[in-house]
């Protein structure tokens, strides 16, 4: 007998890019930071008082927002935090949006969580299709019947950023809806809309701790926004896990939030790498957006992204493709370490060859 719900035999689940553990790979295929985190997260970790573990955390987590309101220029009313930005993404959804309203607006070629967000808590989806050239339609976007907006910038999986004077420009013509900004990998970029926050009540801003703080496997991210936004992830928190941020969490993410010199020059490797695999990737003749992100998004006509995605892993490198339209004739490259960069631009070389 099938005891699973409609929705449950019926929903579309987020994947996951590639965990293979068959043999040792350069993993490029989940946008993780090459370099390893600050030196005061391994302090921290040392100087945990396990004893401590066996009370549950600050239902708030206090301390971290705490660290996070110092470094964004707001107060910790300001802050919200999740067990990842996917958690803070997830509970937006149902915290300011209706199942019988106009619904969200998102682009089609986005973070796909987002389709997978709203089919789940059943909020109407508004999908605007990007610009050929791949870019936002904020436009069109605009010209939609919905209650808000999510849009991730830079976008994924395109790597392509808007700039904060032009954001600004939409935020401001869309007063009456809410814009939930994503801005996981907006460390690459430097445009964040985060010190507009307070004169825009309508925007919420989304950062995580898995990409430029090199935290994937901590699991914590934060939206920044109005107390009145804040308050409404609080009251969907609190009808679904009190504790979402664990003790360990908090304490590590609360001392990578306190070095930012050591997390500026690794974010700096990081930016010096990706213009250097951008041009070598052109030079080989792949089609290459300008990317804001610690990934690329390249495509090279003919071969299509399943060949090259394939003819990768088989190298030993992986790269992550979606058998998708407008989508399967590239592939998104994390950027690596230098090394791992050369081995890449090396086995693309062998295989183009």
């Amino acid at each position: 007998m099938d005891f699973l719900s409609r929705k449950a035999r019926s929903i579309a689940p987020y994947t996951a890019g590639e965990q293979l553990r068959d043999r040792t790979y350069v993993k490029l295929n989940t946008n993780e930071n090459p370099y390893p985190p600050s030196p005061r997260v391994k302090q921290a970790l040392l100087d945990m008082d396990a004893d401590g573990l066996r009370r549950y955390p600050r239902p708030d987590a206090g301390l971290l927002r705490a660290a996070i309101a110092e470094k964004e220029g707001v107060s910790p009313e300001n802050v919200f935090c999740g067990n990842g930005s996917d958690e803070v993404l997830a509970l937006s959804f149902p915290a300011f949006f209706d199942a019988d309203g106009a619904g969200a607006c998102f682009a089609d070629l986005t973070y796909s969580f987002y389709e997978v967000f709203a089919a789940f808590f059943g909020i109407p989806a508004k999908v605007v299709p990007l610009r050929e050239d791949f870019t936002f339609d904020l436009a069109a976007m605009r010209a939609q019947d919905c209650q808000g907006y999510y849009i991730a910038n830079p976008n994924a999986p395109t790597g392509i950023g808007i700039g904060r004077a032009e954001m600004e420009q939409f935020v401001r013509s869309v007063p009456e809806k809410i814009v939930i900004l994503d801005e996981a990998y907006m460390d690459f970029f430097g445009e964040s809309f985060v010190p507009l926050v307070k004169e825009y009540p309508n925007v919420l801003v989304v950062r995580t701790f898995s990409k430029s703080y090199a935290l994937a496997g901590i699991r914590c991210g934060y939206a920044v926004g109005n107390a009145s936004l804040i308050a409404g992830l609080f009251r969907m928190k609190d009808c679904f896990n009190s504790y979402p941020v664990d003790a360990v969490a908090e304490a590590v993410c609360a001392a990578a939030v306190g070095d930012r010199d050591y997390y500026a020059a690794a974010t700096e490797k990081v930016i010096a790498e990706r213009g250097r695999l951008t041009v070598a990737l052109r030079e080989m003749g792949f089609t290459v957006p300008e990317s804001r992100a610690n990934f690329l998004f390249a495509g090279r006509g003919r071969l299509g992204g399943k060949a090259i995605y394939e003819k990768l892993r088989s190298e030993g490198v992986l790269v992550r493709f979606w058998d998708r339209p407008l989508l399967r004739d590239f592939v998104r490259i994390t950027v690596g370490s230098h090394e791992e960069n050369d081995i890449l631009l090396e086995k693309l070389n062998k295989i183009l060859s």
